[in-house]
């Protein structure tokens, strides 16, 4: 696909893939970014206003003209801890700490190395927050104990799964959010809903650091910008891929896309929004619709607003216990059940860093659990390079 190097290059077709593109993508972004909002423990409409805050930034100084960015699940374990410890500010703090680690990341120019992070070791993270999102779900719907919730919420995952199968180009998480509406609606269950959201730019987070606060929150900050930066220089190359383009990646495009990012994330903290990545379902939907300029981010925080002014009646009436269901389906599907599928094929030391890393996020701590995934490949690299030669070449005959 030849990519427009000049605005006369833009045309009504161009238009058409950037407009569509957005507004699907706006469309997946809607219950997903209440569902995440929900999870990290800070009001649902901050899951939208974290898109509709960075995309203008993301737009303007990203290296990729459609990838587009919102709260996900690799950030949510970091960004709850942080709520409950520190309240709502606990957002602002961490998405803060971290977005000033990422931009000395890009500054130091890391990115090119993070890009280097084993493909195990990322899967085995996925899987990881794949299941404690169902585990952390379950208990939440588990705990409310009504009947209709857990209904609703079983709904809603039903029919996310049955989108995403047979209307593959569909928004399945809507799909989803509105059969567990329309239910809930038509018998008239009276569950917990999302309520009224404002469309006005929320206030400036109100919070105070202290010397105790950074200290406490410096660890947890630098693995989540981290664990950050390698989910967006991935999920970037993702989208590299599926846009038909496949150019010479300098290495001072992961570098860019770390430090535009960076500076977005600052402008979301300030507002108590969660922390900004890319996401691969919206912007592979942004791909397949025809997207293919930085026009297609904006017109997706446009489409975001427009759902909050002209629809804010109708997502008042979400029940939480669909946001639940859509959060318990999306850790379904981040297990990747091709990987474990795999499994007894991987090389060992993959399957080995796979499973460190994923039973180290689901039973102990989502920061440690890349380190300690690295680790494998680390002491395998060290003894590649220091081992005596007679041991590798006996290494090699036994392999």
């Amino acid at each position: 696909m030849r990519r427009p190097s000049k605005l006369k290059d833009y045309n009504l077709r161009r238009f058409g893939g950037d407009l569509s593109g957005g507004v699907v993508a706006a469309l997946i972004a809607l219950p997903y970014g209440l569902a995440m909002a929900s999870l990290m423990g800070v009001p649902p409409v901050m899951g939208l206003f974290t898109s509709i805050l960075t995309s203008p930034v993301t737009a303007l100084l990203g290296r990729n003209p459609v990838l587009i960015g919102g709260p996900s699940t690799v950030t949510a374990p970091f960004v709850s801890a942080a709520v409950a410890s520190y309240g709502i500010g606990g957002a602002a703090k961490i998405s803060i700490a971290a977005a000033v680690f990422m931009m000395i990341f890009s500054i130091l120019r890391w990115g090119r190395f993070m890009s280097m992070v084993p493909h195990a070791v990322v899967s085995g993270f996925s899987c990881g927050i794949g299941a404690m999102m169902i585990i952390s779900q379950v208990k939440s719907v588990a705990i409310q104990g009504h009947p209709h919730g857990m209904m609703l919420a079983g709904v809603s995952i039903l029919l996310a799964g049955l989108s995403s199968r047979y209307l593959p180009g569909a928004p399945a998480p809507m799909a989803g959010v509105a059969g567990s509406l329309a239910i809930g609606l038509l018998f008239g269950w009276k569950e917990m809903e999302v309520g009224i959201m404002q469309l006005a730019i929320p206030p400036l987070a109100a919070f105070s650091w202290s010397a105790k606060d950074v200290i406490e929150l410096a660890p947890s900050a630098f693995a989540l910008a981290i664990v950050s930066s390698i989910n967006l220089l991935i999920t970037s190359r993702v989208v590299e891929h599926f846009r038909g383009a496949h150019p010479v990646m300098k290495k001072s495009d992961a570098d860019r896309e770390i430090g535009a990012y960076s500076i977005a994330n600052l402008v979301a903290g300030m507002f108590g929004a969660p922390l900004s990545v890319g996401i691969p379902a919206r912007s592979l939907a942004n791909v397949r619709c025809g997207a293919t300029t930085r026009l297609s981010i904006l017109i997706h925080a446009a489409a975001l607003i427009l759902m909050l002014t002209a629809g804010s009646n109708l997502l008042a009436h979400i029940p939480l216990a669909a946001l639940s269901g859509i959060t318990a389906w999306m850790g379904i599907c981040l297990l990747d059940w091709s990987t474990w599928k795999r499994l007894p094929m991987m090389r060992r030391l993959d399957a080995m860093a796979f499973i460190i890393t994923f039973i180290t996020a689901v039973v102990w701590n989502a920061a440690a659990s890349v380190a300690l995934g690295c680790l494998p490949h680390l002491i395998h690299a060290a003894y590649e390079k220091f081992a005596p030669r007679e041991h590798l070449a006996t290494h090699a005959r036994i392999s």
